[in-house]
């Protein structure tokens, strides 16, 4: 028996994909927006931890 038999059998399958898709969609968002809110001085202070441990 194929794995998509099994998922025939219940009932209101057909939602959980579009559950997945909103999820992702609104996570993307919020970390698109994070990563535009951060200001250039936080970025750059980022870009620099690997190398402030070598000092």
């Amino acid at each position: 028996m194929k794995f998509i038999n099994y998922l025939e059998k219940i009932s209101g399958v057909s939602i959980y994909p579009i559950i997945s898709l909103v999820l992702f969609s609104l996570l993307f968002i919020a970390v698109f927006m994070y990563a535009m809110k951060t200001s250039e001085e936080s970025i750059s202070e980022m870009e620099n931890l690997p190398f402030d441990e070598l000092k």
